[in-house]
């Protein structure tokens, strides 16, 4: 199993790929937040993430669906406020894990230097 074939590696790939839809969710609801009976959009993929390290392979998907919040009036079921908290908790996250993985390949390369 190569470095960039193992379970941290494989699971910040998965975790990466999750935060990038929840971050195009989060534009699309904040996009559609004047439509009339628009449902915000939810991503999930923690649980599964967390299921498929202790398994031992890293490797999970995210699933995207429709929230069941209560809706206003005119249908539409978008929070401003929590939207703009959870993009920036996505981003923060977003920025941990490429940090992570950068590491990853700068440990990588200083290997390789020295070998």
């Amino acid at each position: 199993m190569g470095v960039f074939d193992s379970v941290s590696s494989v699971a910040l790939g998965s975790a990466l790929d999750g935060l990038a839809l929840r971050q195009r969710a989060i534009a699309d609801n904040v996009a559609n937040l004047q439509t009339p009976g628009y449902r915000a959009r939810v991503v999930e993929f923690e649980g599964a993430l967390a299921s498929a390290v202790r398994n031992g392979d890293g490797a999970a998907g995210a699933t995207l669906q429709r929230s069941d919040a209560a809706t206003r009036e005119d249908g539409n079921n978008v929070n401003l406020d929590e939207q703009t908290l959870l993009n920036v908790e996505t981003n923060l996250r977003y920025q941990l894990a490429t940090q992570a993985m950068s590491g990853t390949f700068s440990s990588v390369r200083a290997a390789m230097r020295t070998s």
